[in-house]
């Protein structure tokens, strides 16, 4: 029997197991939209904006082991979901966006809502299809999924014209699919294993570098087994929260622009480096030829060849899945009697004991003014650290990093590389709908709760029940905060000058809302915001906070990880990291 290309492409995502399509309809998906109106197998969910639509299928993907997939019309539907596609890109989300395009005959000619979507989305995204004849329709989407969660994960686009959703054609969804040229790597090689683990064992002071791509690839667990089987310490990128326990001794905390201390004293003066998924940053290591000023051997382990060498020349290049190659590792260490310098590890504990004695996170509490760190402090307490947390960009998106102790993978959602704004509450839809018995938070600024506000509606439609912690400071903080330290405080255009009521606007939309002004009611409020009386509902907490509170550590333009700008008790006490005598680390 034939049935329509919209069809085709409903029963695919069928086939596909996908659960919630997030979407927006227009003209050129019309077609699709009728096939999912008649059918039950999987729910759409109507977004306000199509790049929400896009945030929300990202999140989807981040907190479950499952492909998010967006469907948004052509033209500008398209482009509004281009942010969204970017986003998940650069962090390497699996994820099918499903775009409507005009009639194949009109393609070119400047239709009403033409957009060239391919060529648009061609550099964010990880591979993309024009489908122009409908008997490729069925494969092109199986092999959007293979592409986008195989390898190092990633965005797949598909864009449909509306003739191809009206051809008729019988329906077969195949097995499997081959992608010429397309082979990822997925087993280490076993000398570079081999040389991996002999570098290690010879280490005075090795250091674990954790990223994101070991979330992504499941090894979080393996992760584990080998820095506690050895006593290592470890770090973890902004991505890479809750891969290793951050509540947990053998843990430095974060890394880079705003890392501990600790984390990135360690990480410049470390002499065996194994990095498990990560990218060396322009945000993690600063200026390359600054952190390999401290010589160092780096075994760098990744799914992705290309990410390998790209920043930071590298001693052992492993390319692979990152759960094979560190089980592959544990395999060899547990056959090989040899272990690491004790006594040498020791002393790299006590170099590193000194660097944390300080504690760089630490912060003065006013019974005044309510400090944002208090306020993730106290969130982590009342929900025991077990909430899915969601972050905007900026200020308050350091200081979740920084102050809630992410005990597992999967429970910290931001946006690292693109670092946009407006993904706090999509973030947090998506990732309710994926674990729909979790406490989700998503902690948010003024500024960047604004940008994809008008979700609030989308929450109310489908009782969403998701709690926003708006941190208030009335500037888009980190704006300010480099005008502060870089620009003489001239304060260009980084003041909210006219805001709402956020506590009226939240009930506009059907929800619940609270205004906090004062520290002492901040534990009390949330508490109540998590409370089994409002489980079932949307609370947008407003916390005025302190305007002129910094985030330290701070590594800034030009400087290495031994640089760091301190908060004030440490500056007191010597300066900062970059004039401190630290003695012969070799």
């Amino acid at each position: 029997m034939q049935i329509s290309g919209a069809e085709i492409v409903v029963r695919s995502l069928q086939e596909e197991g996908v659960e919630f399509v997030f979407g927006y309809p227009g003209g050129a998906v019309l077609e699709i939209y009728d096939a999912i109106f008649k059918q039950s197998a999987f729910k759409h969910v109507l977004v306000r904006h199509e790049q929400a639509a896009v945030h929300a299928a990202d999140a989807y993907s981040r907190s479950s082991d499952k492909v998010g997939v967006a469907l948004v019309t052509s033209g500008p539907g398209a482009t509004n979901a281009i942010t969204g596609i970017a986003t998940a890109y650069l962090d390497s989300i699996p994820m099918v966006i499903i775009t409507g395009q005009v009639p194949t005959p009109a393609i070119g000619l400047d239709a009403f809502q033409e957009v060239d979507t391919v060529g648009i989305s061609r550099p964010c995204v990880k591979h993309n299809f024009l489908v122009k004849d409908i008997a490729e329709l069925a494969s092109t989407i199986k092999k959007a999924f293979y592409v986008a969660k195989t390898g190092r994960p990633g965005p797949v686009l598909v864009d449909v014209p509306k003739d191809v959703q009206q051809a008729l054609a019988e329906f077969h969804y195949p097995d499997s699919v081959s992608v010429r040229s397309y082979v990822p790597v997925t087993r280490g090689h076993p000398g570079q294993i081999k040389k991996a683990v002999n570098l290690l064992l010879e280490a005075k002071r090795p250091y674990v570098y954790v990223g994101g791509g070991a979330v992504l690839g499941g090894a979080s667990d393996e992760v584990r087994e080998l820095v506690r089987s050895l006593g290592l310490p470890c770090t973890n990128t902004l991505m890479g929260l809750g891969a290793f326990p951050g509540d947990d001794r053998l843990n430095l905390g974060m890394l880079g622009m705003h890392g501990t201390y600790e984390a990135n004293m360690a990480m410049q003066n470390c002499d065996v480096l194994i990095a498990i998924g990560a990218r060396f940053d322009d945000r993690v290591i600063s200026v390359p030829s600054k952190f390999t000023a401290v010589p160092k051997k780096i075994v760098h382990i990744d799914v992705d060849p290309s990410s390998i060498a790209k920043r930071v020349k590298v001693d052992v290049p492993i390319v692979g899945d990152v759960k094979l190659v560190l089980r592959e590792m544990l395999d060899l260490l547990k056959q090989t009697p040899q272990r690491i310098d004790a006594d040498a590890l020791a002393s790299w504990w006590k170099q590193i004991d000194d660097w944390r004695a300080p504690n760089s996170l630490k912060y003065t509490f006013s019974d005044e003014l309510i400090k944002p760190q208090y306020v993730v402090e106290t969130l982590y307490e009342v929900t025991g650290g077990k909430a899915i947390i969601t972050s905007d960009v900026g200020q308050h998106q350091m200081w979740a990093a920084q102050y809630y102790k992410f005990a597992e993978p999967k429970q910290w959602l931001n946006s690292g590389g693109l670092g946009t704004m407006g993904v706090g509450l999509p973030y947090a839809m998506g990732a309710q709908l994926a674990n729909p018995n979790a406490q989700v938070a998503c902690i948010t600024g003024e500024a960047s709760i604004q940008m994809n506000i008008q979700e609030l509606s989308t929450c109310r439609q489908y009782h969403i029940p998701v709690k926003i912690v708006n941190l208030n400071n009335r500037y888009l903080g980190m704006v300010r905060q480099w005008q502060e330290i870089f620009y003489g405080n001239r304060y260009s255009e980084s003041y909210m000058d006219a805001l709402p009521d956020f506590v009226k606007l939240a009930e506009a939309y059907g929800h619940v809302g609270f205004k906090v002004e004062k520290p002492s009611d901040v534990e009390g409020v949330l508490r109540e915001a998590f409370s089994a009386k409002l489980k079932e509902r949307l609370v947008f907490l407003d916390f005025l906070t302190d305007q002129s509170e910094n985030v330290y550590p701070m590594v800034g333009n030009g400087k290495g990880l031994d640089e760091m700008d301190l908060p004030a008790h440490m500056r007191d006490n010597g300066g900062n990291a970059g004039e401190r005598d630290y003695g012969n680390l070799s």
